[in-house]
This record gives C-alpha cells, structure tokens and sequence, in this order.
C-alpha cells in the first residue's frame, strides 16, 4: 500500500503545528489583546499534550502506542471544538463556566474586580481568520490530524 508519510515524519509535523497553534493562541490573547473564553482556554491542552506525545513518538523505537495517545487526544481536541462551535452557533447551550456571572454580584468593589477580570462568553466570536472562528478552525485541524493519524494506525495493521 502507498505511504504517504512516515510515522516519525508525522510526530515531527504535528509537533510544529501544535507549536504554532499555540503560539497563535497566546499572540492573540497577549499582542492583540483579545481574551479567549473558558472552551478557548481548555481547548490548548490537547495541543500541549500532543506536543509531548510527539517528543515521545518521535524519539522512541515503540511508535505506535505514541499514535494511539496522539489520535485519542485529537479525537477530545475535535470533539470539544465542536461542541464550543455548536455554542457560537446556538446549537448548543453554554454550560455554567462560560458565562460571566456579574449580575448577582451585590458589592460595589467586587463587581468592579469582575470587569476588570472579564472572560468572554463561549457563544461570543470575538476574532476571526477568514471569517471563521478559532473553534471552527480548532475542528478543522483536529479532525484533519485524526483523519492522517487513522490512516497511519490503519497502514501499521496492514503491514
């Protein structure tokens, strides 16, 4: 069967792309000064995760097992990102820790610390690239990952 990548290739690949993700990710919160909402936040990990399965993968003999971890964590990253793409489009209703509660605060001085403190809504779009939102791009990128992780998994059977 044709290979079109090998699997140390791969772990090399999807290193640099969760590097530039998440670099994209603090750029944009920290240089552009736009803060990301509570699903924002959560949906980093996979990609810190995947940064080290791939060290792993990448420079240890048993590379299928790193595969495994690697496709199971995208598999939560595209799972996750659909969710909060299903709540920027009202398919989904937010859960508690993405909406801010400043209209039960009662002091004066603790609602100014909240505004202060302000984390989006998950339902609120608040950058775009290419008129998509960072979620709908997170589903794209995980899912394309899942989709070349279960081809690579499928050729190791076969072999």
């Amino acid at each position: 069967m044709y290979k079109f990548i090998s699997i140390k290739n791969f772990f090399l690949i999807i290193a640099i792309v969760s590097i530039i993700t998440l670099l994209g990710a603090v750029f944009i919160e920290y240089v552009l000064g736009i803060k990301p909402c509570k699903l924002c936040l959560y949906q980093r990990y996979p990609y810190v995760l995947s940064i080290f399965f791939c060290f792993f993968g990448y420079s240890q003999y048993n590379k299928k097992i790193w595969l495994y971890l690697l496709s199971a964590t995208f598999l939560f990253s595209l799972i996750l990102s659909f969710y909060h793409v299903g709540i920027e489009n009202y398919i989904f209703p937010e859960f508690a820790g993405c909406s801010a509660d400043n209209l039960n605060i009662v002091d004066k001085q603790d609602l100014l610390n909240s505004l202060n403190n302000f984390i989006p809504n998950c339902k609120d779009v608040t950058y775009t690239i290419l008129g998509l939102s960072l979620a709908t791009i997170n589903v794209l990128i995980s899912g394309l990952i899942l989709i070349i992780s279960s081809i690579l998994i499928k050729n190791e059977k076969n072999r």
